[in-house]
């Protein structure tokens, strides 16, 4: 849906996007028992359980923009998470689209946020970037998790082995399905046995 209303005009983006939760199937959004106008608002989901590094950072770069607008006793944004038999959880914001009849300030600022995604799909590169370093040392550890017990790994392996690999073996640590870099065991033995790690006796 997002990348829909980037593509429309503010007013247009506007006009489908209020009332949108009433179309969505299997769904009943209990917040709006507290509004008093809830076909002006729409809800909007930015990530789920199993989303990839990308939607993780567009997610949070969209949270910080829009957080100023969840602050007061009567915001035009409100945070969610809600529940989900696939995905486990889907998280995103409320946000009211309508206010005495004109667009609010918080959603011509969230469309101008995705009229910048359906240009290009990053809305922070150096946050998409930390994921992904993240993503991998923490898929190194998993793949070395029979490793670990043959060889002395010093302090901060993970990173030395990341750097290695990616000076000799960059295919191993090439972002895959958005996940981050995962290499496999054969790949992880050559960089210990570069990097001089002793094998356990």
């Amino acid at each position: 849906m997002a990348t829909q209303l980037g593509e429309m005009t503010l007013e247009d983006a506007a006009r489908q996007a209020a009332g949108n939760w009433r179309h969505f199937p299997s769904f009943c959004w209990h917040r709006r028992h507290d509004l008093d106008d809830p076909d002006q608002w729409a809800v909007i989901y930015t990530h789920n359980r199993d989303s990839t590094l990308l939607d993780e950072s567009n997610a949070a770069a969209i949270a910080a923009v829009m957080e100023r607008f969840a602050e007061g006793d009567d915001p035009d944004v409100v945070f969610e998470s809600h529940s989900h038999w696939l995905v486990g959880h889907v998280d995103g914001f409320s946000v009211k689209v309508f206010r005495n009849g004109e667009i609010t300030e918080a959603f011509r600022i969230y469309h101008g946020i995705v009229e910048r995604l359906s240009g290009y799909p990053i809305l922070s590169e150096e946050d998409y970037s930390r994921r992904e370093s993240e993503a991998l040392l923490d898929n190194i550890a998993d793949s070395a998790w029979r490793l670990k017990h043959q060889y002395h790994l010093p302090a901060g392996w993970e990173g030395e082995v990341a750097s290695w690999l990616w000076g000799h073996d960059q295919r191993a640590v090439e972002n895959r399905d958005d996940r981050g870099g995962y290499p496999e065991e054969g790949s992880l033995v050559a960089a210990f046995e570069a990097l001089g790690y002793e094998r356990v006796e």
